[in-house]
Order: structure tokens, then sequence, then C-alpha cells
């Protein structure tokens, strides 16, 4: 398939638990005039249509709070046997957990994305060194 302006794509819109509430994002993409699908999930709110329409509506909405409202494009389309439930028998859909993962980091790449917009100095974290192997031997030599 070409990657022209109308081809149909589906991308997940993901609200870090400490920005705006999940409602106000769709709610904002509902009041879109576009000719888009609307799917609201537990952890967002799924947009299909053609590209330039999703693309359009997923810009409005990750700049109520641009640092933390994330977008990714989803692989498949919806039903595809290779990720739909019903052909695999039911369960959780391959890469659930994952998802599920990376909201839970949402919130810490908030804040760094916001003190990086703050111009926020960093911070020097010093590295660990490695254990001599002559340390190593004679704290097990004293453990015995």
């Amino acid at each position: 398939m070409s990657q022209g302006q109308n081809d149909t794509l589906t991308k997940i819109v993901v609200i870090s638990s400490d920005s705006v509430l999940p409602i106000d994002a769709a709610m904002r993409i509902y009041q879109s005039d576009t000719n888009i699908v609307i799917k609201e999930t537990c952890f967002g709110t799924m947009v299909t249509g053609p590209r330039d329409a999703v693309n359009r509506v997923v810009r409005e909405v990750v700049d109520l709070d641009r640092n933390h409202i994330f977008v990714k494009e989803r692989g498949f389309l919806p039903g595809d046997e290779r990720r739909c439930r019903s052909s695999r028998g039911g369960g959780p859909r391959p890469g659930f957990h994952y998802l599920r993962h990376e909201v839970q980091m949402l919130p810490t790449i908030g804040k760094a994305l916001d003190a990086y917009d703050r111009k926020a100095p960093l911070k020097e974290i010093g590295s660990k060194k490695k254990l001599d192997v002559d340390k190593l031997e004679d704290m097990i030599k004293s453990e015995l």
C-alpha cells in the first residue's frame, strides 16, 4: 500500500495520569469535524481514518498538553487476523502488557520533558565504579 495522504491510519492516544482528564482529550476528538472512527480503550483513545484527518485531530489533542499526551501509530488495522483476539482464541492482545508498562512510565517522561522545555540544568549522576577483583576475592574469603 502506498503512503499517500488518503491511506487509512490508526493512532493510539495515551494520556499520562498527571495530565488533562482522558475525557477532555476524547471530547476534543469527538468535536472534530472529520471522517474518523474513535474507540476509547482502557489506555486512551484509538483514532482511525484517513491519514490527514487522523494526524490533524491527534495534533489538536496533543496541543492540550504536549509533554503529557503521547501518541503511537498502531501497527495493524483493527480486525487484522494476526492481532485480533477473536481469531487467536481470546486473551490479551499482543503488546497489551507492554503498553500497560509504558503507561506507568508516562508521568516520569512528562516531567523530564517539562524540565527540558524549561532548560533545567542536567544533574550529574556519578557512575558506579566496578568492584576490584582483589576486593571481591577478599570479600569471598572473609565470608568463608
